[in-house]
């Protein structure tokens, strides 16, 4: 017989109650308004997702990442397995309550304490302003771009979509270094969304995580000139 899944914290969002829910010892659960974001047993495509990117880079000697969703951390410890000591890796979470289950709370075990590594900053606010910002004034870009959101595109994005509308795409690809990465996952394989990263100047590959990762699909796009279609 399973043990009942426990309530360990809640907070008020937008988006309705989110709350961290843990059964047994090391399994956790984070839900908003009663629906599953995620689960610490199914984690396989957080883990390819930092693990692919941040592989086409680490060669760099200090190359800047960008993570959008901080979740179990599980992403980003894949990210700083791979990463070289003089990586810096900013994450953006939209919830505080999650940076703190993460920093110091019943997740930071979890994950070997990677929200407190010294090479990451953790930032509560929306992806999606850092990027407009390193977009329009070129200044301190990324070497990666990385969207682990509880949401990936859907097949049929609105152009003005925030993280996966055109316009969006196109300032992903100007937030980034030359032959940077811009990571996501999506819940199926999408290839209308395919071509929109092409249409931004992406060079564009997708992956799929191993087995038992459900059957999400990991696109991996390098930033290049305008048309490009493989990497």
């Amino acid at each position: 017989m399973r043990l009942p899944w426990e309530t360990l914290d809640a907070a008020t969002t937008s988006e309705g109650r989110l709350e961290l829910r843990r059964r047994g010892a090391r399994e956790f659960l984070i839900t908003i308004a009663g629906r599953v974001l995620m689960n610490s047993k199914a984690s396989l495509s957080e883990l390819a997702l930092g693990r692919l990117a941040c592989e086409a880079i680490a060669k760099r000697p200090a190359p800047r990442v960008l993570i959008g969703g901080l979740g179990m951390a599980c992403t980003l410890r894949a990210c700083l397995d791979v990463l070289p000591a003089r990586a810096r890796v900013v994450v953006v979470e939209l919830n505080d309550v999650v940076v703190r289950w993460c920093r110091e709370g019943p997740l930071a075990e979890l994950t070997g304490h990677a929200a407190l590594d010294p090479r990451v900053r953790l930032r509560v606010g929306d992806v999606a302003d850092v990027i407009r910002e390193a977009a329009s004034t070129g200044a301190d870009r990324f070497d990666a771009v990385i969207l682990d959101l509880y949401e990936g595109p859907h097949p049929i994005c609105p152009r003005d979509h925030p993280h996966y509308g055109q316009a969006a795409l196109d300032r992903a690809h100007a937030a980034l270094r030359d032959r940077g990465v811009f990571a996501l996952w999506s819940e199926d394989p999408n290839p209308s969304f395919e071509k929109h990263l092409t249409r931004a100047g992406f060079a564009v590959r997708s992956e799929r995580p191993p087995h038992g990762a459900r059957r999400h699909v990991v696109y991996l796009g390098e930033r290049g000139e305008r048309g490009r279609s493989s990497m």
